[in-house]
C-alpha cells in the first residue's frame, strides 16, 4: 500500500472514529447517564423532557445529521487524495 493510500485510510479511519465517538455521547451520554440532569429542562414550546427527548429522538437526529457530516467530509477527503470517482455525465 503506498504512503498516499495510508494516509487516505488512516484519515478515513480517524473521521469515522470521531463521528462514532459524537454519537455515542449523544445517545448514551445525553440519553443515558446524564438524563436526570437534561430532564430538569423541557424543549420550548412543550412539555418534553430534554433527557427523554435525547433518548427518543434526539440521537436519531444526530445520527442523521452525522451521516451527512460523514458524506461531506468523505467527498472532500476523496479531492484531498485524488480518489474521487469525479463526475462522469
Amino acid at each position: 500500500m503506498s504512503r498516499s493510500a495510508e494516509a487516505y485510510w488512516r484519515a478515513n479511519v480517524r473521521l469515522v472514529l470521531l463521528l462514532l465517538a459524537v454519537w455515542f455521547a449523544v445517545s448514551y451520554g445525553a440519553g443515558i447517564l446524564f438524563v436526570d440532569v437534561l430532564d430538569r429542562f423541557t424543549l420550548p414550546g412543550t412539555e418534553v423532557p430534554l433527557g427523554f427527548w435525547f433518548a427518543q429522538q434526539g440521537s436519531i437526529y444526530v445520527f442523521v445529521a452525522l451521516i451527512f457530516v460523514y458524506v461531506v467530509r468523505m467527498n472532500r477527503m476523496d479531492r484531498e487524495f485524488g480518489v474521487d470517482e469525479g463526475d462522469d455525465t
